[in-house]
């Protein structure tokens, strides 16, 4: 009896043993579902070079800051607009000092790959001679892609006639999805997204002055030594280099 006491007691000594060994430390980073394939590549990057977990969850901008309001446990947050950054701010869960505007994007409008149109945006260009399907982007009121869509599509005109066969969706990602597979015959994403997808193309560029510039402010959230120093990482050159490489304009 004795004997066996001594060997599960060694056991769980080399078990306590390992664990403290390997142990690594985690950070949590909550990112626009854009983002997505860029900061899995970054996050692959450095845990290659730190013993650190990155742990990662990727939705609307909206729905990421109201599970942060909420007490998730998010170390950084990256969001899609500034106002989903502000609206932290104000609950005084991210600080002045602790944000920076990162990233830039564009807005454009896709089609599946199969099925393509000839599309010229603009107040003069009546769409639905060529497009009489149903478009996705994210959720006008809440989702960040989908209020830059709203006001690109007020700004020229066709969001009386676009809003009647409209499909809000939770995310870009989740409107890239429905155009990729047929569902939508257009979609108003970001160029980053359109870049990623095999099924979809670009059928058109939304001018810049048509709708608020695309920011994407990345705060602290929890300020701890891991966390800073994956939030400077994410300003690196290398970071940089990572951002510029799927269709990202920097900011910083």
């Amino acid at each position: 009896m004795i004997q066996k006491y001594r060997y599960a007691l060694a056991i769980c000594v080399g078990l306590f043993s390992c664990r403290q060994t390997f142990a690594v430390d985690r950070v949590t980073v909550y990112a626009a579902a854009s983002l997505t394939n860029a900061i899995n590549e970054l996050d692959m990057i450095y845990e290659q070079k730190n013993k650190v977990q990155i742990k990662t969850s990727y939705a609307g901008s909206s729905t990421l800051a109201k599970q942060i309001e909420a007490g998730a446990p998010a170390d950084i947050f990256i969001s899609a607009d500034v106002q989903w950054m502000d609206y932290l701010q104000n609950k005084q869960l991210v600080s002045t000092n602790d944000r920076v505007n990162l990233l830039g994007n564009r807005l454009v409008v896709i089609a599946p790959k199969a099925r393509p149109i000839k599309l010229k945006i603009g107040k003069s260009f009546d769409f639905t001679r060529v497009a009489q399907g149903k478009w996705c982007t994210g959720d006008t009121k809440s989702v960040p892609v989908g209020k830059y869509a709203k006001q690109a599509l007020t700004s020229i005109g066709w969001w009386d006639k676009v809003s009647t066969r409209l499909v809000e969706t939770e995310d870009v990602r989740a409107a890239l999805n429905f155009v990729a597979r047929g569902e939508c015959q257009l979609g108003i994403v970001y160029a980053t997204d359109a870049a990623i997808s095999k099924n979809v193309v670009i059928v058109g560029t939304f001018p810049e002055n048509t709708y608020q510039s695309i920011i994407y402010p990345i705060g602290l959230v929890n300020k701890n030594t891991e966390s800073m120093k994956f939030y400077k990482f994410l300003q690196s050159s290398q970071a940089t280099k990572v951002f510029k490489k799927y269709g990202f304009s920097v900011l910083k």
